[in-house]
């Protein structure tokens, strides 16, 4: 079966002045259909470099690339901007919804570049939040959500187009500990249901709750390993709801 993704040797440096900055060197491994893979390390370790190159919102210096089994690696960026949006579905730290478009409104913003008309785009996005349990929240404008529920807007707007795979980057880094759990159990959600995802993060705990973890130092994978107890976060957050609810009387 050919990978979703597959990349070999792939390598990302910039000039700076005189000197040549490597930030990512030499990476190869793939990622099969269904997969959730967590890319880990510290600050500078080149994960944030890695998923722009696997969501082809920048080119490598060397090494070559393959989204089902196709070398996009070299392609023009108006190739990589239309593979991107029929295959890549993005979620950040920030949830970066526009403030003057309501939930729906944003979670549509893929499907308006797809070229989708108005009352599928609507019914579509609709889908979206309703699996993503904001059915209830379609008119509201994001400075009426919690951030998790902006968060979660956000994960509609990446599946909303029905991805080859999701890339999460740092995505409950700005979430309390619940919150956090909240979608994290959304994510496993999503990949029981068959979604490829790929969560970047440098924080251990979150990596497990992926099913694999690549690991990520000075630009080089020094680790690729399944993980050997996942972590259920549907089940951590319920027992962190048991934990701070008041006692009966």
């Amino acid at each position: 079966m050919t990978p979703v993704v597959r990349t070999e040797s792939l390598s990302k440096s910039y000039l700076t002045g005189s000197d040549t900055v490597y930030a990512l060197e030499g990476v190869t491994f793939s990622i099969e259909s269904g997969e959730s893979v967590a890319v880990m390390g510290p600050s500078g370790s080149g994960k944030s470099t890695l998923m722009n190159l696997l969501g082809l919102l920048d080119r490598p210096s060397r090494g070559r690339y393959w989204i089902e089994g196709e070398d996009v690696s070299q392609f023009s960026p108006d190739q990589q901007a239309t593979i991107r949006n029929r295959k890549v579905g993005f979620v950040f730290q920030a949830s970066n919804l526009l403030a003057r478009n309501t939930a729906l409104e944003n979670v549509e913003l893929p499907l308006i570049y797809a070229g989708v008309g108005p009352s599928e785009r609507q019914r579509r996005a609709g889908e979206a939040l309703e699996a993503v349990g904001l059915a209830h929240r379609l008119s509201h404008w994001p400075h009426q959500l919690s951030g998790g529920e902006q968060q979660r807007v956000a994960i509609a707007r990446a599946m909303v187009n029905d991805p080859l795979m999701i890339l999460a980057d740092e995505p409950t880094g700005a979430l309390d500990s619940r919150k956090g759990l909240s979608i994290l159990a959304l994510f496993q959600e999503l990949n029981q249901e068959g979604r490829t995802l790929v969560l970047v993060t440098h924080d251990a705990q979150v990596a497990r709750h992926a099913a694999r973890i690549v690991k990520l130092r000075d630009g080089e994978l020094i680790s690729d390993e399944p993980v050997a107890e996942r972590l259920d976060a549907a089940r951590e957050l319920f027992a962190h709801d048991q934990d701070e609810a008041p006692e009966a009387a």
